[in-house]
Order: structure tokens, then sequence, then C-alpha cells
């Protein structure tokens, strides 16, 4: 993972986080990689509404993060599929307690 993601300094370790996932997609990209590796096609047919190029865009980013691991087989067709690292999954476990607080206090779904 890079040290820093901007110029400056992060005020805190929820600013440097926020930097990582920030942006409309990248959250959702993690939640949809947590239950097991995919492919780019099925990526976008989970994240609901992203165009193909911020899908690649963040999906490199998160790479570069050290969040997604891409893995190309070297197949033709061309097979590549995408996983969290170990980072990537301490990360989504650190967002589940704030998709709990979405649902109960945003989305006003009971919790389970």
């Amino acid at each position: 993972m890079r040290a820093t993601r901007r110029p400056g300094a992060y005020n805190c370790g929820l600013d440097a986080a926020l930097d990582v996932i920030g942006g409309k997609w990248k959250v959702v990209i993690i939640w949809a990689l947590a239950e097991r590796p995919r492919r780019f096609g099925e990526l976008r047919r989970l994240v609901t509404g992203v165009t193909e190029k911020v899908l690649a865009a963040h999906l490199r980013e998160l790479e570069e993060d050290g969040i997604v691991h891409r893995e190309d087989f070297g197949e033709v067709p061309p097979r590549v599929e995408y996983s969290l690292t170990s980072v990537g999954r301490s990360l989504n476990a650190a967002l589940e307690p704030l998709a709990v607080w979405g649902d109960e206090h945003v989305r006003g779904v009971a919790p389970h």
C-alpha cells in the first residue's frame, strides 16, 4: 500500500482509510468480493450502475492499495479474477459495522 495517496499528511487513521475507500463504488466492489473471487463481468453485473471504465479504474486503484488481488490466468479467451487480499478482508470486516448502522438508521432495515 502506498504510504501517502495524496499530497500532505493525513489528519488521522480515519482520514487515511476514507482516502482508500473514497468514491461511490469502492466499498460496493469490496463488498461484492467478500464472498468469493469474481470476474470483471460478474462484478459489473453486481455493482449496478457502475460503468466499465470506472469499475476498471477502481479495481486498479484497489489493487495498487493492496486491497484487491488481480489474477490473470493467461488463457484465451482472457480470464481474470479479482479477490480480496488479507488487507482487503480486514477492511471489509471493519466496514461491516458501518453497513449494519446504515441498514438500521438510514435504510430502516431491522438488525439480523
